[in-house]
């Protein structure tokens, strides 16, 4: 069994630590060419497009659960009429995106608390960056739809793909061309299409036999379309759930000033580099529970499950030693000013107690994605988000900025904990 998850879950660690990357390699370019503005500037602009994305979400997760639960169960018509509602699905967004990107920008400089030079530095990535939008949501849907095909190598390689533009595309940009923050911008819209560009390619050497057996016209019937939205509905929630936890954290930080948000920014990607390394375990717990889920076998099943959360405990222990020794040079890759490093190392002991308190959530995301058990998923994270909310109106007047973490913390703990209490009711007696 441990073979079979780390066939899946190697090359998905390597593809998500490689997503954080596009963000780090922003943070870390702004961080060496400004001063806190510009790292401000990101993490809005970041916070803008993770509000938009994040509701598109469910688009990688569903197509991934029911991929595989088709591939298990030998449905060849249904998981490539997965893919083509998909991705009909994904370019209606990005038209939908574009259409409103005047009001988001507007709704942007009104709701967002901070200095007049960050507004107008993220206002300028925001507008070249929302070009990607295409690309963007399209790349969820084919990297959900190879997952589900037990695909976990064509994901790895469009990732790399995109950080190797992003990287070269952004240094060109702001070095060379002294394009500024909106070199950074352009480096990442060009990453987008490029991982677009090669996920198509792949398709088509690999699965381009299938071309002839696809029935457009059943796939984007409408009643087939509604029942499509219907099962992702619930991780649709659940991802405005996640929404509104990751923007109010960047939205709240910059009440307490430029270098509170500057170093929440900081700490917050060495939170979404483990994140996104526990969430290549998640990623084969989808790939892996929806074929068993597919096939009715409940005992190899059982045996992912279990092998899962040894991975994850495995995981903790790595990262919390990880940012207990090396927190600070972690923080100096990020930014070379010292007021945000010292501002950050007040706040570094809350990063020692992420990885345990969260591994168990992330975990269980992919698994109950595989078993597309997403309404308890979903009603899991209504609890979490209510109790985040709570605990940090309770201790900010006490607390300050440490209220954030700690309601940070409970939110990553009630979420493994509930999913874990429902594993045998929502996943495992589904078969």
């Amino acid at each position: 069994m441990n073979r079979e998850i780390l066939r899946i879950s190697l090359p998905s660690i390597i593809t998500n630590i490689t997503v954080p990357l596009l963000g780090m390699v922003d943070v870390a370019i702004v961080g060496h060419i400004g001063n806190a503005s510009y790292i401000a500037a990101i993490a809005l602009g970041t916070m803008v497009f993770n509000l938009i994305y994040w509701n598109f979400g469910f688009l990688r997760a569903g197509t991934s659960g029911m991929t595989a639960q088709a591939y298990g169960a030998e449905d060849k018509t249904e998981y490539l009429n997965v893919l083509v509602r998909g991705v009909a699905i994904a370019l209606a967004a990005a038209l939908l995106i574009f259409l409103l990107q005047k009001p988001i920008a507007y709704l942007c400089k009104k709701w967002i608390d901070s200095s007049p030079e960050t507004i107008d530095l993220m206002l300028t990535y925001f507008y070249i960056r929302i070009w990607a939008a295409p690309a963007t949501i399209s790349i969820f849907v084919f990297k959900g739809w190879f997952l589900g095909m037990q695909n976990a190598s064509s994901p790895m390689w469009i990732a790399t793909l995109m950080n190797v533009v992003n990287i070269l595309c952004s240094l060109l940009f702001v070095y060379v061309l002294h394009a500024d923050i909106a070199g950074v911008a352009w480096g990442t819209v060009a990453a987008q299409y490029s991982g677009l560009l090669l996920a198509v390619a792949i398709w088509i050497r690999r699965y381009g036999h299938f071309w002839k057996d696809i029935r457009w016209r059943t796939a984007l019937q409408l009643r087939k379309m509604v029942r499509f939205f219907k099962v992702n509905a619930d991780i649709f929630l659940r991802s405005l759930c996640f929404i509104a936890v990751f923007t109010f954290i960047p939205y709240i930080s910059a009440h307490f000033g430029e270098e509170i948000l500057a170093a929440n920014t900081l700490l917050m990607q060495l939170f979404t580099l483990t994140s996104y390394v526990m969430d290549g375990f998640a990623y084969a717990g989808e790939s892996l529970v929806g074929k068993y889920v597919g096939a009715q076998d409940k005992d190899r099943l059982r045996l992912t499950i279990r092998y899962l959360l040894y991975w994850g405990v495995g995981l903790a222990v790595f990262f919390t030693l990880l940012f207990v020794f090396a927190g600070e040079p972690l923080l100096r890759v990020l930014s070379s000013d010292e007021t945000v490093i010292q501002t950050s190392m007040q706040y570094m002991f809350w990063t020692y107690l992420l990885p345990f308190t969260g591994f168990a959530a992330f975990i269980y995301d992919g698994i109950y994605i595989g078993a597309t058990a997403s309404a308890p998923m979903r009603n899991v994270m209504f609890v979490a988000t209510a109790i985040f909310f709570v605990v940090y109106y309770t201790l900010v007047a006490r607390w300050g900025n440490h209220a954030i973490w700690c309601a940070f913390i409970f939110f990553l703990t009630f979420r493994g904990v509930l999913m874990a209490l429902g594993q045998k009711r929502y996943v495992v007696d589904r078969i």
